[in-house]
């Protein structure tokens, strides 16, 4: 029988985190007049209630937290947190259905960035700031999870990254607290350089508070219905490119260059994959609108860098509709979607190392065909890939390709067009943000579609954010005969 009092008391911490960061805009409406503080406020004690009560009610010493413990809280924690989150949408000046406002929750909290709010730059600026702080809770909780809890569940190949003092599942609790702390106050850190950096180049201090939250987290919730394409602005544009690339690499390798290891990056084969791919993306597409005339080389290579990073990290940011690039561009940024940034960063999609795994797996394969008395092993960083690794990035590749394919036929049956429906399904899954068509592109959003389409797109960014696994376990019965 599953012991569900220390999944109860985590979720109520989580819980506890989401009340008191409603304080915040509460404080931003009183400070311009705007009613909606009283939401907020409201909600905020409600929130906070229900967590104390969960906390208290389950606290007690729990050393030892099992591996089917830990899937049940990453899934119950991440289903609590926008359920919590949406409540501000609903009741605010907003008023929106709880299918708006929990769709809203839940592409901030993981980092999606879809949207059905239009009218952004006259929106409140409490509920601004709550859409960007529930991005920045959700970017820090990926980090958390990444690097403390997948590499345990052995989801997808995350083993790969298991620290040597998370090697085993016994008292991971308090271990994970301890690396949650460290990750935390560098995510905080880059946080704070991120918004000063924003300010110098331009922005209002409360722009860039909130960009810088939705900037780090890899979210791409903006406070303007132009989203950085806003400011028109060229030095916005790159700053912005650079802080997107800083929350797509590993978190670990900015921890371990703060205690000297300054070599980390550069021997770090994901950091290299990743730059390298998004230094080749970059060329050919700004070679492409510049010899077909779409804009000259200088604003070719702005506006494609920033919406090519942008997709890639998964941020969703936009400067331009980048649809109306022509064939070669849109078909670039719809597999791109996929991709994403490394692993143990704030960005989305199905990593760089999983491919990184997938191209050794298959040059050791062709080895082996041309010499079939030869042994080849597929390596990673330097190091044997692990029979159990590979398993689990193939299984992952499989599933992912399956679920996108079930979710994409979902999607068309309630009446969406097949551009709609399967980039639908894509940018979900890969907690993209925006997608393709004139719908939800880069200049739409979600607001149309109908609430079934809402849901099912709502559990896609759910599915892609625990990386598949971590949801679909839960619906084994021999799961929960342990």
């Amino acid at each position: 029988m599953v012991d569900f009092r220390p999944i109860w008391m985590v979720s109520g911490i989580f819980l506890i985190i989401i009340g008191i960061g409603m304080l915040f805009p509460v404080a931003v409406d009183l400070f311009v007049s705007n009613p909606d503080w009283e939401v907020f406020a409201l909600i905020s004690g409600v929130v906070l209630f229900s967590g104390s009560s969960l906390y208290l009610g389950n606290r007690g010493e729990y050393d030892e937290f099992s591996v089917q413990q830990a899937f049940i809280l990453t899934f119950v924690s991440w289903i609590l947190m926008p359920a919590a989150g949406a409540l501000p949408f609903v009741f605010s000046e907003l008023s929106l259905s709880y299918t708006d406002a929990y769709f809203e929750a839940m592409s901030g909290i993981s980092t999606t960035g879809s949207t059905v709010i239009t009218g952004l730059d006259t929106a409140p600026p409490g509920i601004l700031l709550w859409r960007s702080m529930l991005q920045w809770f959700g970017g820090v909780g990926i980090i958390v999870m990444a690097v403390a809890i997948l590499p345990i569940l052995q989801i997808g190949g995350m083993q790969l990254f298991k620290i040597e003092s998370f090697d085993v599942s016994d008292k991971l609790l308090p271990r994970a607290t301890q690396l949650a702390s460290a990750l935390s106050l560098l995510y905080i850190g880059l946080t704070v350089i991120c918004a000063v950096t924003f300010w110098i180049v331009g922005m209002t201090p409360f722009e860039a508070i909130n960009h810088s939250f939705t900037t780090i987290a890899t979210g791409g919730f903006s406070t303007s219905d132009g989203s950085i394409g806003h400011f028109d602005s060229a030095v916005i544009d790159y700053t912005v490119t650079i802080f997107m690339i800083v929350g797509s690499l590993p978190f670990l390798l900015y921890l371990r260059l703060l205690r000297g290891q300054k070599d980390g990056f550069f021997h770090d084969s994901q950091v290299r994959w990743f730059l390298a791919l998004t230094f080749l993306l970059i060329s050919l597409v700004v070679l492409w609108n510049w010899s077909q005339g779409v804009y000259d080389f200088e604003e070719a290579l702005r506006y494609t860098t920033f919406n090519i990073v942008s997709i890639l990290t998964g941020t969703g940011y936009a400067t331009t509709d980048y649809t109306m690039w022509g064939a070669l561009p849109v078909m670039v940024f719809f597999f791109i979607m996929f991709i994403g940034g490394c692993a143990g960063s704030t960005s989305c999609g199905i990593k760089i190392f999983r491919f990184q795994v997938l191209v050794s797996m298959t040059a050791a394969h062709f080895k082996k065909l041309l010499r079939p008395n030869g042994i080849f092993i597929p390596r990673y960083n330097g190091g044997a890939i692990d029979e159990s690794v590979t398993g689990s990035v193939m299984s992952y590749l499989f599933l992912f390709v399956i679920c996108f394919m079930f979710l994409a036929f979902a999607l068309s049956l309630t009446g969406l067009d097949f551009v709609t429906a399967v980039s639908g399904a894509g940018t979900a899954m890969a907690n993209v943000g925006p997608a393709l068509g004139p719908i939800i592109g880069p200049s739409g959003t979600f607001q149309e579609l109908p609430d079934i389409s809402k849901w099912l797109l709502t559990f896609g960014m759910l599915l892609g954010r625990l990386e598949l696994f971590a949801v679909l376990v839960l619906f084994s019965p021999k799961f929960w005969q342990r």
